[in-house]
């Protein structure tokens, strides 16, 4: 998994309209598979092709618990590790296929006092995977907040 552009910068406080940098996921059947097993989701769907398939999908797909666990990863990479999630709200739109990869995009829409809602898309190339907002409650000062880009890390 990869991001691209920078964090926050130390002494900065989020303002509505700013807009987090993409964060680029290789949607692998290892990810899709691993999720399911790490969110005790055992469906079929989400780790036997054929079981998939016979159920009318072209492939196993990722389940929401992996997406909801990549949309809070997102915000805390970039707020960093002192913030804290008080509320994500999702919808699922199209699959995520092994071979697909979803970026995740994100705008701030209000801030007050220590909480900012961010409203968050990840999409892939069959359109949006999820959609939805997400409020986290900042940390007590903006100092705490990273100054450095997200490495890259591999999935």
């Amino acid at each position: 998994m990869t991001s691209t552009g920078e964090r926050p910068r130390t002494g900065t406080t989020p303002r509505p309209g700013d807009e987090l940098p993409p964060l680029r996921i290789p949607v692998t059947r290892t990810l899709i598979v691993a999720g399911a097993i790490a969110s005790r989701d055992y469906q079929d769907v989400h780790h036997d092709t054929e079981a998939a398939q016979a159920k009318g999908s072209p492939d196993i797909f990722m389940n929401i618990l992996t997406t909801n666990g990549l949309v809070g990863r997102y915000i805390t990479d970039h707020f960093g590790p002192a913030a804290r999630l008080r509320k994500v709200a999702i919808r699922l739109g199209v699959p995520n296929y092994p071979g697909d990869e979803m970026v995740l995009t994100g705008t701030v829409t209000a801030v007050e006092d220590r909480l900012a809602q961010v409203r968050v898309v990840g999409a892939n190339r069959l359109g949006h995977h999820v959609t939805g907002t997400v409020i986290v409650e900042l940390p007590d000062s903006a100092s705490d907040m990273p100054d450095q880009e997200t490495p890259e890390v591999s999935a």
